[in-house]
């Protein structure tokens, strides 16, 4: 039985993924295709207060890639993304201190939340942002489960203070309606689909 193996043709491509996030290098590089890292950029990010909280992902997303430290050579690819939490109505993105993760895993606990995770797609001619959003369904969470997850883990990199793949997600997460990679941080079906646009 003969195996085919099966490799996006990127047809010379230079693809660079802006963030230096160790969740969405491992998930691009689970496309199979071959990308740098770039990180510099100059973008902060900030948005309206009045800006409806499903679009600030998409926002944000678009500020880092316009935000990016060069401009795009002619066969450069950028990809950017940004994941938020909705609890509600609270906004989480990443925590400040151990206080403030320890208040937004009480927030979470025994409740469903929105993650929203965008990304934006650019050259050097023409950009494309869509965005994923997946719901998480936490069971109630002990103060001492809460603090040995902060303690152990160090979730200060992470939107909403946990990482799904992390023994938080082992314990606490009794089931999720949407994407598992939204959640960690890149919805890697459109990042696939949107490079095929852009490659052609």
């Amino acid at each position: 039985m003969a195996l085919f193996l099966y490799t996006m043709d990127i047809k010379g491509k230079k693809i660079i993924l802006g963030s230096n996030s160790p969740r969405r290098k491992e998930l691009l590089a689970g496309l199979d295709i071959d990308f740098t890292v770039d990180t510099g950029n100059t973008f902060e990010e900030v948005y309206s207060e009045d800006t409806p909280h499903e679009h600030i992902p998409e926002i944000l997303a678009e500020g880092k890639s316009y935000g990016f430290h060069r401009p795009l050579e002619e066969d450069e690819i950028l990809i950017t993304s940004d994941t938020l939490v909705l609890c509600g109505d609270r906004v989480m993105g990443k925590p400040h201190s151990r206080e403030e993760a320890v208040d937004m895993l009480r927030c979470l606990s025994g409740r469903e939340h929105k993650v929203i995770t965008a990304v934006t797609v650019r050259d050097c001619r023409t950009y494309s942002t869509c965005s994923d959003t997946a719901i998480v369904h936490f069971k109630e969470l002990s103060d001492n489960e809460i603090k040995y997850y902060i303690d152990n883990f160090k979730p200060f990199d992470k939107a909403g203070a946990y990482g799904i793949q992390e023994w938080i997600g082992y314990i606490g997460i009794g089931k999720i309606e949407g994407s598992f990679f939204t959640i960690m941080g890149l919805p890697v079906h459109l990042v696939y689909q949107k490079l095929i646009e852009f490659i052609g």
